[in-house]
């Protein structure tokens, strides 16, 4: 009798555990069933529409939707185990805490999906000024984890106090730090300087802005290196910026020809080329008037300038390289000479 009251007592421990266990695997698979179901159609119908913010929104439910539905199992089931009422408290807590931070890092992951759609509309480039993505991913933290500490009982307003007074003491540790900060803030927020333009540095340097962070920005040159430059010293420096007012940008030819010939024909011929040019190269600017200037008597041509335009600045380097190449080809057809340079000396008899 003994022995069957203990059977009896092990099979029924036994049986405790099934509800809660199919109560937590039942929230996997609902999980499961939604995210591969109701989100993808979901996907699919954000991707219909022309705006873009919805397809972050329901992208960023991948794995969360199954996570809660866990949570949710799991909080049931432990109505359904025999704990103690202060085990299951500690337990509901760290549920509740679980999910709070869940919840955290999903807002983060939207926040940080609309500031870089928001920055790719503006710049029209795939780059985002990442400084405002670690602002917003820093704050939505920030949120989450003292919601979480409230949770658990624990008082916020002292770590509110401590913070308040110990930000003073790393402002004065970090000047240089936060000078950055602040100097790409202001960087971002006046559009002088945005990702994508095409900029030149008082130093020399020049390139395409790629990235501006809280502390530097990072530029990429033509020759496919990288400069960084301390957001401060970028925001105090003369910066000359291809992209603005647009990014349509003039560019002279620099063209010598013999004396002997008759310029009002050169004049012809180079604007013909040139009008061809901008009328059919893709890296030309469109509805712009080429212009000829002659400005110098040189020591062995007459000297002049052809102007075109290029839709950007990087585009000005294969329009040259086009326009040079036809205009010799036509010279020669129209016997224009590109005189070689030439020195008389003159000896006296001793």
């Amino acid at each position: 009798m003994k022995d069957l009251f203990k059977s009896t007592s092990s099979a029924a421990a036994e049986n405790s555990w099934i509800l809660p266990v199919l109560l937590v695997a039942g929230g996997i698979v609902v999980g499961f069933i939604v995210e591969k179901i109701l989100i993808e159609r979901l996907k699919a119908f954000a991707r219909k529409t022309s705006w873009a913010y919805d397809d972050i929104i329901v992208n960023a439910l991948n794995f969360y939707t199954t996570f809660w539905f866990t949570l949710i199992g799991l909080y049931a089931a432990s109505y359904n185990v025999n704990f103690t009422p202060v085990l299951l408290g500690y337990i509901h807590k760290i549920i509740i805490a679980t999910a709070i931070l869940s919840v955290t890092f999903f807002c983060a992951k939207i926040g940080v999906g609309i500031i870089r759609q928001y920055s790719r509309e503006k710049t029209g480039d795939k780059a985002s000024a990442s400084i405002f993505v670690n602002i917003t991913r820093a704050i939505i933290l920030i949120v989450g984890i003292l919601i979480t500490m409230q949770s658990f009982g624990i008082s916020i307003t002292p770590i509110i106090t401590a913070l308040g007074v110990g930000g003073l003491a790393v402002a004065l540790a970090l000047q240089d730090t936060l000078s950055n900060f602040f100097a790409g803030i202001q960087l971002l927020i006046t559009k002088q300087i945005r990702t994508g333009d095409f900029i030149r540095l008082e130093g020399g340097e020049e390139g395409i802005v790629c990235d501006i962070n809280w502390r530097n920005t990072s530029i990429r040159t033509p020759q496919n290196n990288t400069v960084i430059i301390p957001n401060n010293k970028l925001s105090s420096s003369k910066v000359i910026n291809y992209h603005l007012p647009e990014p349509e940008m003039n560019f002279p030819v620099l063209i010598g020809v013999s004396y002997n010939e008759d310029l009002d024909k050169v004049e012809r011929v180079s604007l013909e080329v040139a009008r061809k040019i901008m009328s059919e190269h893709p890296a030309a600017a469109r509805n712009f008037e080429p212009l000829v200037r002659f400005h110098t008597f040189g020591d062995f041509s007459i000297q002049y300038n052809v102007i075109l335009r290029a839709a950007t600045v990087n585009d000005q380097h294969i329009l040259k390289h086009e326009f040079i190449k036809q205009l010799y080809a036509r010279f020669k057809k129209e016997g224009i000479e590109i005189p070689f340079p030439v020195r008389t000396i003159i000896t006296k008899n001793s």
